[in-house]
């Protein structure tokens, strides 16, 4: 009898186990994707085997320092990603114009600059949407480019934008200069340890303008070659 009892306790958890993993296959869908396989969906840097570099400018203000550091690439004579807000180009749609007139590439960075990884799937897709259409209508050119604000973003968000033609950038280097108004913090966040395949992270500020000359000039010193980020990006598969 104890021998029996004992058997039945064993089949009873084997079978509470069992209904536990069928329950958690149901109740959790395999598509799920876990941090790590999300993550392996964007691009945080470029072509590692090149000697290419990329400044990214994300634009929702600081129009009025836009004119130096356009000016800037241009002396260089090199051309940079600007993502820009939706609502911010419906705002300026002459600086937006001249971007592009100068040879620059427009990035999407959503319309209303929302926090995306806490949006549905339909709710990052109209952000996205949005932003796109209003950029090719106002210029011509249509994005592919999408850099989630504030670096947020979920499966949702990389649906959407794989759903739209977009591909999803994030950053390898992040100067921080929309909070640390320092020059030479700009500089260095954007320089230290700088290698091929960098994406950088910089805003329209006045002292990033001011720093920029610095951070081409260590670029050239270094054989790096300052590029849109679809070049950077150029020939890197993703999931």
């Amino acid at each position: 009898m104890e021998r029996n009892t004992k058997i039945a306790i064993v089949s009873n958890v084997c079978l509470a186990v069992l209904l536990f993993v069928v329950g958690a296959v149901c109740f959790f869908p395999s598509g799920v994707s876990t941090a790590g396989k999300l993550s392996d969906r964007v691009y945080y840097s470029g072509n590692k085997s090149s000697k290419y570099v990329s400044l990214m400018f994300n634009v929702y203000w600081g129009t009025e320092h836009l004119p130096s550091i356009l000016d800037t690439l241009d002396e260089y004579q090199v051309k940079a990603t600007f993502f820009i807000g939706g609502s911010w180009a419906d705002d300026h749609t002459e600086t937006l114009r001249e971007i592009v007139a100068r040879g620059h590439e427009l990035g999407n960075h959503g319309y209303f600059h929302k926090d995306q990884d806490t949006l549905s799937y339909k709710q990052n897709a109209e952000e996205i949407r949005l932003c796109g259409e209003l950029c090719r209508r106002l210029t011509g050119f249509t994005p592919s480019l999408f850099a989630p604000p504030s670096g947020a973003y979920s499966e949702n968000t990389v649906d959407a934008a794989d759903a739209l033609g977009y591909k999803v950038i994030m950053w390898s280097k992040d100067t921080i200069d929309w909070r640390d108004h320092d020059q030479t913090l700009i500089y260095d966040r954007a320089t230290e340890n700088c290698m091929g395949g960098d994406l950088i992270l910089m805003h329209p500020t006045a002292e990033t303008a001011k720093a920029l000359p610095s951070v081409l000039e260590h670029y050239k010193q270094k054989d790096l070659r300052q590029v849109p980020v679809s070049v950077n990006i150029s020939g890197i598969e993703k999931a």
